[in-house]
Order: structure tokens, then sequence, then C-alpha cells
């Protein structure tokens, strides 16, 4: 009978002393990172930075057309289109499987084939084939790497300045506008290297359809505006 009480006032002091600090600690962490922080980060965002905290999200007549952040697969040759997308989805008739899925924001990344994959080598001079018969290039024309190249998330909104340029002239017979127009409007949506150093000028594909959108409306066209 001593031993057990004895058993357990040492049960005790253990808990009390040690494990009881333990639990008040990991408590206390679980409610500062898992609770408190989570949260105070959120109310500072939607307050100071509130169309980033909510995803960047674009809007055309009250409608959600997309993020500036997540490129889109445009197919239409009255669109500027982005650069090629790598990202996988589930297979609608069989999930186990995965199926090409551009620009899918839930499954983001590149191919991961290396420089010597003549995977690779063969996508690339596919996509090149197929750019160049789209815009009316010449067989042995360069095209811009972004054109024929997936990047490293699948999901980038942005093009080159050297690649939207390639395009205006097939995008200008497709919407009977004159090239020139089209100019202007690529000028006015380009954008500069970040901090003046980092990357290279870019258009965000997106936005500069929409505003292709509201020059010239598309009336099939889901992004068509009735302005």
């Amino acid at each position: 009978m001593t031993t057990q009480m004895q058993t357990q006032g040492t049960t005790a002091v253990l808990f009390k002393g040690l494990l009881r600090p333990v639990l008040v600690a990991a408590l206390l962490c679980l409610a500062l990172t898992g609770l408190a922080y989570p949260l105070a980060t959120t109310l500072l965002a939607n307050l100071l930075f509130p169309f980033q905290a909510q995803g960047s999200l674009v809007q055309r007549n009250g409608l959600v057309v997309g993020s500036s952040l997540i490129g889109q697969a445009f197919q239409r040759p009255e669109y500027f289109q982005g650069r090629p997308s790598m990202t996988l989805g589930s297979d609608p008739l069989d999930p186990s499987k995965s199926v090409p899925q551009p620009y899918n924001a839930g499954a983001s990344g590149a191919s991961n084939l290396g420089p010597t994959s003549q995977k690779l080598l063969d996508s690339v001079a596919e996509r090149a084939r197929t750019y160049r018969q789209l815009n009316g290039l010449a067989a042995d024309s360069l095209v811009p790497v972004d054109a024929v190249t997936a990047s490293a998330s699948g999901l980038d909104p942005h093009i080159s300045l050297a690649n939207a340029r390639l395009q205006l002239e097939r995008v200008a017979r497709a919407r009977h506008l004159p090239p020139g127009e089209l100019q202007a409007l690529l000028q006015a949506h380009s954008e500069s290297r970040t901090f003046g150093l980092l990357g290279e000028p870019r258009v965000n594909v997106l936005q500069l359809n929409l505003a292709l959108d509201a020059l010239a409306p598309m009336p099939a066209s889901p992004l068509a505006t009735s302005e």
C-alpha cells in the first residue's frame, strides 16, 4: 500500500513538474500558430491588400473571369495565347489516372523533363511548328523561348513582349483591326522588369485579352463586354 501511494505521488509530481508545462506549451503554440497568427495575417492582408488577399481576381461585368496571377488556355485565334502549361488533372473516366489539364491551379508543376530528354526536345519542336503555322511565320523563323516551353509552375500568366508581337498580326486579322491599334494596346498593357532588374518586359495575357474585348467585343466570348 505504501509503495502504491508513493508511486501515485511520484506520478503526480512528474505531471505537475514535467508533463503539465509541456502540455501547456503545446496548447499555447497551437493557439498562437494555428489560430492567432493565421487570423492576424488574414485580417491585415484584407485590410492592407484586399485585392491580393482575395486572389487577385479579375472581374468583367460583375463576373469573375480569372486571376491576374494564373494563366488561362486561350485557344481561339482572336486572342493572344499564353505560354504552354504542363499541369495535370484527374482523368474523368478513370480518376486513378492523370491527364493533361493546362493551368490547373490545384496541381502546379512542370514536366520535370531534363534538357537531354528527347521527349522534351520533340515537344518543343512540335510547339514551335504549331506556333509558326498559327502565326503565319516562316518555317525557319526563330520563336521566343516562352512560346514553346512551360514555366516551372505551369501557371505563368505572362508572356514576353516578343511573343505578343509575333501574335499581333494574327490577332489583328482575326479581329479585323489595324495592327497599329493593337500595337498601341500592347504597349499600354506592357509591364517592365520587377524593380527594374528582375525578369523581362512582359504582358499579362488575361488583362491584354480583356482590353482587346473591350476594344472590339467578340459576341460569343466569355470575356466579351457589352460596354
